[in-house]
């Protein structure tokens, strides 16, 4: 039986995947469920837990296998699951000779079930081309950076991810024109702190210029998506290449958390409210017909209900088309998690008004659509995505293709042509 990968969390999580599907393969592993795990809420490690005991009881020969940021960080409290045959580090997922070692205690019956190795002692990024991308889907990833070296103090991912590191630009830019050449018409750029990139890299180059080296080096590429980013660190060559290329998508992601200031300041984030809202008004000055998306928390620690309005206010100020909501969750050995605690009730209805006011939202800009020509890249039968990744049902057109369409109407979820 081939190896069944199991994912959690965001999107470098579903890149790396096929990375270990790959890797864990070539070494030999076959009926194994590999996990590859979360670790940005409580809610994300319970249900890999729930995970692991539903496909054991569906499948009690296959060895479970549980990697990923959750992995890194309570690599104990998965061993210490029944069900559990191994735990793999994160940085250790991405290499073959973990999994051949996993192989091995397999073969002999080790009971040794920890491999995880010190994340923060990884120093370098090896660029992954996954052979898998072959298969032609409209939209692929590139991963491109990975770790962070800030400290917010919700936030438990740079123990599980490292600090930041960089693939080199000519690595990033060869892997671009390889899957251009095979007819992937979108290649989205991820990582954990997108923004950055580079930093541990000669000459320090920003991600700016990384996508306009992209731009001009592989013109063969449709588009160019460039997943979440920190507002406060982009630099002058990424809004240049907003405002000049067309192949660059008009879509941006913001790692905003909240609206309010007090709020920031306990996150350490390195923003203020003004700083986004300044962010979104420049770059709709350089290409207005731009969609943003942004992550926001509801309920951190101490926030008031005057102090969560501001972060509904954001919504509308920064003109925000997509919310990703996340209900706080205190994270064990983060500093916010020993701050005063909003009560959960309350939690979970601030983030059910921050969804409605999102959803809301996004019914307006498709509304506002309707009448435009859009280029729609076909994903399945049956649906597409606009440059601003916006949601289109369709009928008829090729998968993998670029299609200008008339936006007839909207659903209130999604646009019909």
């Amino acid at each position: 039986m081939p190896v069944d990968i199991v994912t959690f969390g965001c999107r470098l999580n579903a890149f790396e995947a096929e990375v270990i599907r790959s890797k864990a393969e070539d070494a030999g592993l076959s009926d194994t469920i590999v996990i590859n795990s979360c670790a940005v809420t409580n809610e994300a490690v319970a249900q890999a837990r729930q995970s692991i005991r539903k496909l054991k009881r569906e499948r009690p020969s296959a060895r479970i296998v549980v990697t990923g940021c959750a992995a890194q960080t309570q690599n104990a409290m998965f061993a210490d699951m029944a069900e559990v045959d191994r735990v793999v580090g994160n940085d250790d997922k991405m290499r073959g000779e973990a999994w051949r070692e996993t192989r091995d205690a397999f073969d002999i019956g080790t009971s040794e079930k920890i491999a995880v190795s010190d994340i923060m002692a990884v120093k370098e990024m090896a660029p992954h081309l996954i052979d898998g991308f072959a298969s032609g889907l409209p939209r692929v990833f590139v991963q491109v950076q990975n770790g962070c070296d800030h400290r917010c103090t919700f936030c438990i991912i740079p123990y599980g991810r490292g600090n930041s590191r960089s693939v080199p630009m000519g690595a990033v830019v060869d892997q671009v024109r390889t899957l251009a050449e095979r007819g992937h018409a979108e290649i989205v750029l991820t990582g954990v702190d997108l923004t950055s990139y580079g930093t541990d890299l000669p000459g320090a180059p920003k991600l700016g210029m990384l996508t306009k080296q992209i731009l001009r080096h592989v013109p063969e590429l449709k588009r160019l998506r460039i997943s979440s980013i920190d507002s406060i660190e982009a630099d002058s060559d990424l809004l240049d290449a907003i405002a000049d290329d067309a192949r660059l998508m008009p879509h941006l992601h913001l790692s905003l958390q909240s609206g309010d200031d007090m709020i920031l300041k306990r996150m350490k984030r390195r923003h203020l409210r003004s700083d986004a809202i300044a962010f979104c008004n420049q770059v709709r000055r350089l290409r207005p017909d731009v969609a943003f998306g942004a992550d926001i928390i509801a309920g951190f620690p101490t926030e008031t209900e005057e102090m969560f309005a501001r972060s509904l206010d954001l919504v509308e100020e920064c003109g925000l088309t997509f919310l990703h909501v996340f209900p706080y969750s205190p994270r064990p050995g983060t500093p916010a998690a020993r701050m005063p605690q909003v009560a959960g009730n309350v939690i979970k209805e601030r983030a059910k008004r921050l969804r409605a006011t999102g959803e809301a939202a996004l019914r307006r800009r498709l509304q506002a659509e309707i009448g435009a020509r859009r280029d729609v890249l076909i994903e399945s039968e049956g649906q597409g995505r606009t440059e601003h990744y916006l949601p289109v049902a369709i009928a008829g057109e090729r998968v993998g293709s670029v299609v200008p369409l008339m936006m007839a109407g909207s659903d209130g979820e999604r646009l019909i042509t």
